[in-house]
């Protein structure tokens, strides 16, 4: 009898458990990383306690990731109910079909806030991104997507420009995701959700799929989700994936974290090359485009392209291979879309080339596992049961001056610590 096991290092505790079971007999096929080399000194305990050790085999980055993400999946599933399991499966299944209905119901799971909803969700996340990891294998290593992300102050046309834009990548054979978060008001916690009502020919593309989303308070613009969502929309299918964000300042940032190409939309009066370098945004940006070039806008849109293209001198280069660009489009008249999709697509092609987009796609997913676990440890710390009940007394003793906020999170923090 085989036994298939992944093992960086054989365990010791591991290894004298088995010699108290019926696999005393078996033989272990083990599987380990290239950075492992040969394997031997790690075949040599289970030789040390008579165990039969056949056959030690290298695994590729692919495969072993591939066998982390199955093993992840597995836990997750055990705790399942045969309802819950068979409610995921469908939602799965529809997803890879690419029923948009099924999509928009996986992404509504990703975002809901319900504990169990939440493991659910990362259930179906862990299924996804086995089938994504089997399609980049069959697609040579390269990404299934591109994934950009649309920047710009509130005015500067970032609807008009991606309904105009996203017909005409439709109609080349693309499958386009547009993931338009909007603001969510600090008062009654409500969001418009009204880029789709914008964007009434591209809503009605069969081949383009929109998907409003809150922001729920979020830093930058860019929900909790917006990554996760973005993994869904490429599993059912969508080639091109545009992350439309706020665009309310220097910390629409964020939305660098996750999308290869970095956009800023930049309409003509918007001020001098000295406020595009103080907002900060200008610095992640790989293309800006000065939209609305057209009629009494033309003159004043070719002062800024020629400002901002001084100005972008100015900043330390970020890519090896690529230099930001500036360019006037619009959407109106259609001026400068084509040239633009073209600049997009040879930044691809280069960073691709050069490895810089895989490693940004590496960097990426670390910045957002952070950023996760910083969003969880703080509600964790809200809903704590001795956290829970001084944070009323001691907000009511800092509104009324009689300690400070440096003193009352010490307080909080130390009742944290103290029962955690």
């Amino acid at each position: 009898m085989n036994i298939h096991m992944q093992l960086l290092r054989p365990h010791q505790h591991l290894l004298k458990g088995l010699l108290r079971t019926p696999f005393r007999r078996c033989h272990f096929l083990l599987y380990s990383s290239a950075h492992l080399g040969s394997g031997i000194p790690c075949a040599q305990p289970f030789r040390a306690l008579g165990l039969c050790c056949t056959k030690w085999m290298l695994l590729s980055s692919g495969l072993r990731r591939k066998l982390c993400v199955q093993a992840t999946l597995k836990d997750h599933t055990e705790g399942l109910s045969d309802k819950e399991q068979r409610f995921v499966d469908k939602l799965y299944t529809g997803l890879i079909q690419g029923q948009r209905a099924r999509l928009a119901e996986a992404i509504t799971l990703v975002e809901s806030t319900h504990s169990r909803k939440k493991e659910l969700a990362q259930v179906l996340l862990q299924k996804v991104l086995i089938h994504h990891q089997e399609k980049e294998q069959l697609n040579k290593g390269k990404p299934l997507a591109f994934r950009v992300g649309l920047s710009g102050p509130p005015g500067a046309g970032k609807s008009t420009f991606i309904e105009y834009f996203g017909k005409m990548l439709t109609e080349r054979g693309h499958k386009l995701s547009v993931l338009a978060v909007d603001p969510s008001s600090c008062t009654s916690g409500g969001s418009l959700l009204g880029d789709k009502t914008r964007m009434t020919e591209l809503s009605r593309d069969m081949n383009a799929y929109i998907r409003p989303s809150p922001t729920s308070g979020t830093l930058g613009g860019v929900t909790r989700t917006t990554n996760e969502a973005i993994l869904l929309c490429e599993g059912g299918g969508y080639d091109i994936i545009l992350v439309e964000t706020v665009g309310v300042g220097q910390s629409e940032f964020a939305v660098a974290d996750m999308v290869d190409m970095f956009v800023l939309l930049l309409p003509p009066a918007g001020g001098d090359e000295l406020q595009g370098i103080k907002r900060g945004i200008i610095e992640m940006a790989d293309l800006v485009a000065i939209t609305k070039s057209d009629g009494d806008l033309l003159v004043p849109a070719r002062r800024i392209q020629a400002e901002y293209v001084s100005a972008l001198k100015l900043l330390r280069k970020r890519s090896e291979v690529w230099r930001p660009q500036v360019i006037r489009i619009s959407a109106k008249t259609g001026e400068g879309i084509t040239e633009m999709w073209d600049k997009m697509k040879e930044f691809q092609d280069l960073t691709l080339a050069s490895g810089e987009l895989t490693a940004r796609r590496r960097r990426q997913h670390k910045v957002w596992m952070w950023n996760l676990i910083q969003e969880s440890v703080l509600e964790h710390f809200r809903t704590h049961p001795t956290v829970q009940g001084q944070i009323p007394l001691l907000e009511r003793k800092v509104l009324s001056g009689a300690l400070s906020p440096g003193l009352a999170a010490d307080l909080l923090l130390k009742a944290f610590k103290g029962t955690d």
